[in-house]
């Protein structure tokens, strides 16, 4: 689930899925812009797998755990440091 595996492609894995997030993190933003731009993104390209709100949700958790992303005041930014 984290980490790509037999049955869990790359860009399904929740690792491959904040690597995304993190490349659409371009500059502060809520988290409803940024999960807009991640659905166009993932909509308009046959390379990527539709991306469910959940999953978003649990990468962006896991981005937040390993220290990737801060929130503060309901916006998201790339952790300095």
């Amino acid at each position: 689930m984290i980490l790509p595996a037999k049955h869990i492609r790359p860009d399904r894995a929740l690792l491959g899925v904040g690597a995304d997030i993190l490349v659409g993190l371009t500059n502060p933003t809520t988290v409803s812009v940024l999960w807009d731009r991640m659905r166009r993104r993932r909509t308009s390209s046959n390379a990527y797998a539709v991306l469910d709100y959940r999953w978003f949700v649990l990468a962006l958790d896991l981005l937040h755990m390993i220290g990737a992303i801060e929130l503060d005041r309901g916006v998201i930014r790339k952790a300095s440091g």
